[in-house]
């Protein structure tokens, strides 16, 4: 394949990867509400990207359950059945923490750094009342492990459970008691990591969405 040929593909799936991303946080913090229709060319110029990348950002949310997509009707958020808790919640202690497990093993010395980094931010968040930050650093940490996890299909598939898990903790976030503790929770997993002990990284992650669950369960 020429560079004249390879470039134009790379750049429209960086552009695809840009309409992933934002599509996505726009629907798992429910700013795009469930049901709510997705028009691609108002999000194109929102992003100030063309309608192509934006289709194939929809086709992969598609897949991972964020979006319906009916012939005719249009594209819209995927509604959120609270009865899926149970089982997403089952995937993501089982994957989730062999994920801190093999993060503890694998973990590099770049990603030992943002480890710290992450560290320091949830010490400086300390008392803090910014509900939309805490949880953004939740969602920091949950895929910095997933990433230093080394495995990318272990990182795709739990990438989408979480996803979903997210949806129904924003859902009930304003009901939440714990919230603080919750996201803090994550420094304990972060220094096992850094200790090099993969079981203690497993079981502490296990417990997080094992607790994670019973608090949602506890508001509905």
């Amino acid at each position: 394949m020429s560079t004249q040929t390879s470039q134009p593909r790379v750049a429209r799936e960086l552009l695809a990867d840009r309409a992933y991303a934002d599509l996505r946080d726009r629907i798992v913090t429910l700013r795009i509400p469930p049901g709510a229709p997705i028009d691609e060319d108002v999000l194109g110029g929102e992003l100030g990207i063309g309608r192509t990348p934006v289709r194939e950002a929809i086709k992969r949310l598609a897949l991972e359950n964020l979006v319906t997509v009916f012939p005719r009707r249009g594209t819209f958020a995927s509604e959120i059945n609270i009865t899926d808790l149970a089982d997403i919640s089952d995937v993501r202690m089982q994957l989730e923490g062999h994920a801190a497990y093999r993060a503890a093993q694998r973990i590099t010395l770049p990603q030992r750094q943002e480890l710290e980094e992450l560290l320091a931010e949830l010490d400086r968040s300390q008392g803090s009342d910014d509900i939309e930050a805490l949880m953004a650093l939740d969602a920091r940490v949950h895929r910095f492990i997933h990433r230093c996890a080394g495995n990318p299909y272990l990182e795709e598939t739990l990438g989408r459970y979480f996803n979903l898990s997210l949806r129904i903790w924003y859902l009930v976030l304003d009901r939440l008691p714990h919230l603080f503790a919750r996201v803090h929770e994550h420094g304990a997993m972060l220094e096992a990591i850094a200790a090099g002990d993969p079981e203690q990284a497993r079981a502490i992650v296990a417990e997080h969405i094992e607790t994670f669950e019973r608090e949602i369960r506890s508001v509905l």
